[in-house]
């Protein structure tokens, strides 16, 4: 599986942004697509994730009623829709996937990654 993610920039607060992920390969049962992020010197963190077959979806308390996931089946691509954005949104964010029921808001269970796209918002 091999994920490609963009939609990064620079926005006011208040604003908002989408992220992309595409996503080759097989999306079978289990299959799992996440957004990460990771504020500049801060560990990694959960952001949001879909399980592909149901479309039961996480989020993180953070972004909860700002923050959608979601996924076009046809186009192989996971979306986060951000809006209402912080300063402490600021972070790179990442897409991972998974094919296994673990917790899908551990770093820990991904096994596949992009590479990040930068996501500043500005005061």
């Amino acid at each position: 599986v091999q994920l490609q993610a963009s939609g990064g920039g620079l926005v006011q607060a208040g604003g908002s942004l989408r992220l992309s992920c595409a996503t080759s390969g097989r999306t079978f049962n289990y299959f799992v697509t996440g957004w990460f992020r990771q504020p500049p010197g801060k560990e990694r963190e959960f952001v949001a994730a879909i399980r592909w077959t149901t479309s039961n979806t996480y989020y993180a308390d953070s972004v909860k009623g700002r923050f959608t996931i979601s996924r076009d089946i046809t186009n192989k691509t996971t979306y986060l829709q951000m809006n209402s954005l912080k300063p402490e949104d600021t972070a790179v964010y990442y897409c991972a996937a998974k094919y296994s029921a673990s917790d899908s808001r551990l770093v820990s269970s991904y096994n596949y990654w992009g590479q990040g796209t930068q996501v500043t918002v500005s005061s």
